[in-house]
C-alpha cells in the first residue's frame, strides 16, 4: 500500500493549468510543473502520469467548464439574452486583463499535431457557437435583433469577437478600449431601441 497523499490534487491541477496556459504545452517542462506545484517529480507522474496524461485531464476540465459556461449563457428570459451576450464580451471595472485561454492556446498550439486535442477543441467550440447562436435567436424573438438576420452568422461573430478581446486582454490592451470594441460589436446587431 502506497503512503497517503500529502497535497490537494485540485491545487496541484489548479496550478499546472496555470503553468500551461502561461507557458504553453511545449513551453513547460516537467521541471516546470514541479518547481510550480511543489511537488517532485516522480510525485507528479505517480499522481497524473505523464506530462501528456496531466494536460489532457487538465484540456478536459477547463473545456468542461467552458461547456458549462456555454450552457449558463441561455439561462434567463429571452428578453435578456442581448444583455447576457453583452455581458460575456465585456469585462468588469478595474479588470487588468486575464492569464489566457487555454483552449485557444492549445487549440493554437496542438490541434494539427494531437488528434484529441483537436477533436475536444471542436466540441468545445461547437457548444460555444451553438450557445451563441442561440442566445441570438433569443434576442431575436425578443426584437432586440433582427429576425431576418443569419443567427449562425452573428453567433459566429459574436464567439470571434470574444476570443478576440481575450487576445487583446492578454497582450495589456485596457479595459475600457477592450469594453468599447465590446459594446460597438453588440450595438452594431442589435435593432435600434424606439
Amino acid at each position: 500500500m502506497g503512503r497517503p497523499r500529502k497535497f490537494s490534487e485540485q491545487d496541484v491541477l489548479t496550478t499546472a493549468r496555470r503553468q500551461f496556459t502561461e507557458t504553453g504545452y511545449h513551453g513547460t517542462s516537467v521541471d516546470d510543473l514541479s518547481r510550480a506545484t511543489g511537488l517532485s517529480k516522480g510525485s507528479l507522474y505517480g499522481a497524473f502520469g505523464d506530462k501528456k496524461a496531466l494536460f489532457q485531464r487538465i484540456f478536459e476540465d477547463y473545456c468542461a467548464d467552458s461547456d458549462e459556461v456555454a450552457a449558463a449563457m441561455l439561462e434567463g428570459p429571452e428578453d435578456q439574452a442581448l444583455d447576457r451576450l453583452r455581458g460575456w464580451l465585456t469585462a468588469p471595472d478595474g479588470h487588468t486583463g486575464q492569464p489566457g485561454c487555454l483552449l485557444a492556446k492549445a487549440t493554437a498550439e496542438l490541434a494539427s499535431e494531437d488528434d484529441a486535442v483537436a477533436s475536444r477543441s471542436l466540441a468545445a467550440y461547437e457548444m460555444l457557437l451553438d450557445s451563441c447562436r442561440r442566445l441570438v435567436e433569443q434576442a431575436q424573438r425578443a426584437g432586440h435583433l433582427d429576425p431576418a438576420a443569419d443567427a449562425e452568422a452573428l453567433g459566429g461573430l459574436i464567439l470571434t469577437t470574444h476570443r478576440g478581446l481575450e487576445a487583446l486582454a492578454k497582450a495589456g490592451v485596457d479595459v475600457k478600449t477592450r469594453n468599447r470594441i465590446a459594446e460597438a460589436a453588440i450595438d452594431s446587431i442589435a435593432l435600434p431601441v424606439s
